[in-house]
């Protein structure tokens, strides 16, 4: 297993094109973001106080992007925490696999966008922390 950190993530600044009719931003595959795009899924009307993700995968890597509105994304390697907000459309945060990751603080009316490299598989997830605990310290 490769080791990550939370310093391998990354912002990503997506082709944002202006005019007096509005912005366009433009994702493409392995052009603008670093693999194949595989699923793309959104959230919305999240609770305020409520949180999403409290996860980490395998193999999946993601881009994360607030659509409107904002909210934080903290991503924790089991060593270091850092949280990253995100509140422009043109910006995403690239999750490497082996993060845990969670999705706090939303805005009302947010809308937070996933690029994702693999489509679902249940078997990619480390859903509870001491198990992602255990899988960064053995890589099982």
């Amino acid at each position: 297993m490769k080791v990550t950190k939370v310093y391998d993530c990354s912002i990503i600044e997506l082709d944002k094109h202006h005019s007096s009719q509005g912005n366009i931003s433009i994702v493409e595959n392995c052009k603008d973001v670093p693999f194949d795009i595989n699923r793309i899924y959104y959230l919305y009307d999240i609770p305020g106080g409520e949180s999403r993700g409290g996860h980490a995968h395998k193999e999946l890597k993601q881009l994360i992007v607030a659509v409107s509105g904002s909210f934080d994304v903290i991503i924790d390697d089991g060593r270091v925490k850092k949280t990253i907000t995100l509140n422009r459309p043109y910006l995403g945060l690239l999750v490497i696999p082996g993060i845990w990751r969670e999705l706090v603080n939303f805005s009302s009316g947010a809308i937070c966008m996933v690029l994702a490299s693999e489509k679902y598989d249940e078997n990619d997830y480390i859903r509870e922390y001491d198990h992602f605990l255990k899988y960064k310290n053995h890589g099982k």
